[in-house]
């Protein structure tokens, strides 16, 4: 089992940017593909981007393409969502996860974090 816990959210205005922490323990952090996931209020949890196993592979939504980068650190269990260029649209909360296969569907990843609050608003 992986437990993740994510870090970094809070209060921004338009334009600025915030990075996003997830770090895992338990299993082996490098034999798991590793997603961001988002939900708004009133919305359904959807895919922001993900990272293969070693790092190569990088997938995006659209929404979010040149502005937000995924990276990680597996000497560190740790991944990372750097958003930049923030958007009123971006505020919800966001989730990292873990999977054995990269994919944009939630029901592909097995373990959750508990989420971090992103807000961006003037």
């Amino acid at each position: 089992q992986v437990q993740l816990v994510e870090s970094g959210g809070g209060l921004v205005q338009p334009g600025d940017s915030l990075r996003l922490s997830c770090a895992a323990s338990g299993d082996t952090f490098s034999q798991y593909a590793m997603g961001w996931f988002r939900q708004a209020p009133g919305k359904e949890r959807e895919f922001v981007g993900g990272i293969s196993r070693t790092g190569i592979s990088k997938h995006y939504q659209d929404s979010v393409k040149g502005r937000f980068a995924i990276s990680r650190d597996n000497a560190k269990n740790t991944v990372y969502l750097q958003m930049n260029s923030l958007k009123p649209e971006d505020t919800a909360v966001y989730y990292c996860a873990a999977s054995r296969g990269l994919g944009t569907m939630s029901s592909t990843y097995d373990y959750w974090g508990q989420g971090t609050q992103v807000t961006v608003s003037s």
